[in-house]
């Protein structure tokens, strides 16, 4: 597109000034323009900017409505940067992220008053923000704006330990919507069904490709993911196109086989991340989609979204392992090994690793963390290149396709091997009757545990791993799961699930 951009509000501007009477973003209730929308996030920031220095966060606590994004764009005119505060976490989880912000404004939708955690007086209602609109108050605010300030701060799932806050800057949205958009060609038509929690990554995606291409962003209620057939009729329904999704939302369709209800023929791309997408789902949706277009995304919060992309091609896919393809433009994408050297030969498992305008400010008022992750390129000697590493493994498969192997401590130490337990995750899935899996490693008895939903029996199981995978890597404890629990982000509890099960 070639644009070049300072601030994501020409975004907005720009597709409000071709659309002023387009809807922009509906859920259930209702919808609202592209000028009214503007209108009012500049009536909201009017009232903000008289309360809240530039550069300063804004903890934005809303349900996922039309009034929650006005929320944030209002924090955006008003030259801060917004932290969704989820209203299904728990007080002490909101407490610690105001802990980590320096106790901020908090911007809190009326229906959530009685979720402002204890001891915390100092919030300010959607609709008390609103004042006449003070143009040139808000014009100065712009006049002072750097690309490099921050947009938001999310914070991690906090599924272990202490959640962290990873400040992104209007350049690294500005550089990666602008390809997202255009590789995967992304235009006004769209109406984007929005799956994500605002707290999560995948919803930046939602809301800044909309705003970019002039589109519109349905959100999609929480609960209707509870109901297969229901999510099915309010996608046909609100004639949703395009799909940015978490693998787990998309298994909850395929999995309980509600295309065989309906199909929803609007649906044109299906865009996916957050884990691995197990391939017999994968194939369930190809299959009654067969001209969509179907893409497998990856990249942790901390690059911005997402560092490569993999489209797939129409038909069945064949092969075992899905790759996460290529590089973003303007991202570099590499692996390094142990030793810090760069892995270039095929087959050979290195850290994923990442530079480029799209990595994050760091992790907000955590500096020693910060310093862990965002890391000087040892590939670069002549001047200081950041790069992130991101925890996660991989390797070039015979093609040359960056694959994913699994994280850093999802690998373990077994029978004096070292173990991958995503590889074995994968064996697991491609077993008849599986529909989900998780493998978990019981230090403590020395034992592989394989958790799976779906119709297959352990004893099955076990007897086609033993097929295909050496002994040490076959587990030794089965365990049938109806339903495995989920963070807020979508994926695959861990944590409680070691709990429940003593592992």
């Amino acid at each position: 597109m070639n644009r070049r951009m300072d601030n994501v509000l020409e975004f907005l501007e720009e597709s409000a000034a071709k659309y002023p009477d387009k809807a922009v973003f509906a859920d259930e209730t209702q919808e609202i323009t592209y000028r009214e929308f503007v209108r009012r996030a500049r009536r909201m920031a009017t009232g903000l900017a008289k309360r809240c220095p530039p550069r300063s966060p804004v903890a934005v606590l809303g349900e996922k409505s039309v009034e929650t994004v006005t929320a944030f764009f209002a924090c955006v005119y008003a030259g801060c940067f917004y932290v969704p505060l989820n209203p299904l976490h728990p007080e002490e989880r909101r407490k610690q992220i105001l802990k980590t912000l320096g106790d901020p404004r908090i911007l809190v939708q009326k229906g959530c008053v009685s979720l402002i955690p204890s001891g915390i007086s100092d919030a300010i209602l959607f609709d008390e923000a609103e004042e006449e609109e003070d143009a040139a108050l808000l014009a100065g605010i712009r006049q002072n704006h750097a690309d490099t300030d921050p947009l938001y701060v999310l914070f991690t799932s906090g599924s272990t330990g202490e959640p962290k806050g990873i400040a992104v800057a209007h350049r690294s949205v500005l550089d990666f919507i602008d390809k997202f958009t255009d590789i995967f060609e992304i235009g006004a038509e769209e109406i984007i069904g929005n799956q994500a929690p605002f707290d999560f990554d995948v919803s930046v995606k939602d809301i800044y490709s909309t705003i970019s291409a002039g589109a519109v962003m349905q959100n999609i209620p929480k609960q209707k993911f509870s109901f297969p057939t229901i999510l099915i009729d309010y996608l046909i329904e609100r004639k949703i196109t395009t799909l940015i999704w978490a693998v787990s939302a998309l298994c909850i369709l395929s999995s309980y086989r509600a295309f065989s209800y309906k199909v929803p023929a609007d649906v044109k791309k299906v865009l996916f991340s957050g884990e691995v997408m197990p391939i017999r789902q994968l194939n369930e949706w190809k299959k009654y989609l067969p001209e969509a277009t179907f893409v497998n995304l990856y990249g942790p919060t901390e690059i911005t979204c997402n560092c490569t992309y993999y489209k797939l091609e129409k038909g069945e896919f064949t092969g075992d392992t899905l790759p996460i393809g290529r590089p973003f433009p303007n991202e570099r994408v590499f692996l390094l090994g142990d030793d810090g050297t760069l892995v270039k030969d095929k087959n050979f498992t290195g850290e994923i690793c990442v530079a480029g305008s799209a990595l994050s400010l760091g992790y907000y008022n955590n500096e020693e963390e910060t310093a862990k992750a965002f890391v000087r390129n040892p590939l670069v000697g002549a001047y200081c290149e950041t790069m992130y590493r991101t925890g996660d493994l991989g390797y070039y498969d015979g093609q040359g396709e960056l694959c994913f192997v699994g994280r850093r401590d999802f690998q373990i130490k077994h029978m004096g091997h070292r173990i991958e337990l995503n590889e074995i995750e994968s064996a697991i899935l491609a077993v008849g009757g599986v529909e989900r899996a998780v493998c978990l490693f019981d230090q403590r008895r020395d034992k592989i545990w394989a958790l799976t939903q779906g119709a297959a029996e352990s004893g099955e199981i076990a007897s086609r791993l033993r097929e295909k995978l050496p002994p040490f890597m076959v587990p030794q404890k089965y365990i049938a799961v109806e339903k495995f629990p989920l963070t807020e982000n979508g994926k695959i509890n861990r944590r409680l699930l070691r709990e429940e099960y003593g592992i």
